[in-house]
């Protein structure tokens, strides 16, 4: 059976907050098949979208740019902002009771995949999430190949 990949593009201002980026996304995971079944999957996605854009406002000072692909296999989330500088998962700044730090951690933690990379004169961030109770992961290749 052939799948039609769908996606939803959408930019979101540090004015918008990262809230309508999260209210954003459930809407459109609303309408793929997996949704109802991947309660798991679904505030995985969330947290990791809540993460990656306030990085991008966070970091680049700006606007981030959020795409979600559903290629039958894997939802693919991006993120990409005006920052050069790619992200590296560090410490937690100073203790365990610092208040940042952890994002890229978590996003490596809760996503199937993660790929980093330079585009544009600034970066793109994309985590790909395989659905529990979606296809086969072990019929498939790997997320974002």
């Amino acid at each position: 059976m052939a799948v039609k990949a769908v996606g939803w593009a959408r930019s979101f201002p540090i004015s918008e907050g990262v809230r309508a980026a999260r209210q954003w996304t459930a809407a459109h995971l609303a309408s793929l098949p997996w949704n109802a079944s991947a309660a798991d999957t679904v505030h995985s996605v969330l947290l990791c979208v809540s993460e990656l854009v306030t990085n991008a406002h966070l970091h680049a000072f700006g606007t981030a740019h959020l795409v979600l692909t559903w290629d039958g296999r894997c939802l693919h989330v991006s993120v990409a902002d005006s920052d050069p500088r790619l992200p590296r998962t560090r410490t937690p700044e100073g203790d365990a009771n610092a208040t940042s730090g952890r994002g890229l951690g978590i996003v490596t933690a809760l996503a199937d995949s993660l790929d980093v990379h330079a585009c544009h004169g600034g970066k793109a961030i994309t985590a790909c999430f395989r659905p529990a109770g979606g296809p086969d992961p072990h019929s498939a290749e790997p997320c974002g190949d």
